[in-house]
């Protein structure tokens, strides 16, 4: 199965926000394999994560670089690869550098379409929740220029609605 057969999958599963799930549907019915990549101008689905500490109430959020705004981990499927769900899990880890990462059950938690800056108009991003062991160490990558663990509180007053919904719907599936 192809990153492009299981992305149409996962996302038929997924039984909320219908209409922007079938949004999500359309652009890769119109774009095949290629609404999967970045170089899809009209946009691409990308795959994130919310690491997230559930015994001590908290998630790690990164500080993106371009952006400089405080998000979930995630970004760009690659060629290797095979699921949105071990792209997500890939990019969790990569970003956060914590190892042990296990992705909460139930596929993905939300949908986010969001413009984006530059000659590609729109992500439309499948966020999923990713569980850190009581352990995690984490280590900023080289797309961050910070890393660093929120209560759930406090996620409103740095990020902005996207993530805030992504951690309120995070915690309905805990």
């Amino acid at each position: 199965m192809s990153l492009y057969d299981d992305a149409v999958l996962v996302l038929k599963e997924y039984e909320n926000q219908p209409e922007l799930r079938q949004a999500y549907l359309d652009h890769l019915s119109a774009h095949g394999d290629d609404g999967m990549w970045k170089a899809c101008m009209a946009g691409h689905v990308t795959a994130s994560a919310l690491v997230v500490d559930p015994s001590r109430g908290r998630v790690l959020l990164t500080l993106h670089k371009k952006l400089r705004m405080w998000l979930q981990m995630g970004g760009h499927c690659e060629p290797g690869d095979t699921t949105l769900a071990g792209a997500a899990l890939r990019e969790a880890t990569e970003e956060s550098g914590v190892t042990g990462l296990t992705l909460l059950g139930g596929g993905p938690v939300r949908l986010d379409r969001h413009p984006i800056p530059g000659p590609c108009t729109q992500h439309l991003d499948v966020q999923y929740a990713a569980l850190a062991p009581e352990d995690a160490v984490e280590t900023i990558s080289d797309e961050s220029l910070d890393l660093r663990w929120f209560s759930y509180e406090d996620v409103a007053g740095v990020a902005d609605e996207s993530v805030v919904r992504l951690v309120e719907a995070t915690r309905a599936r805990l």
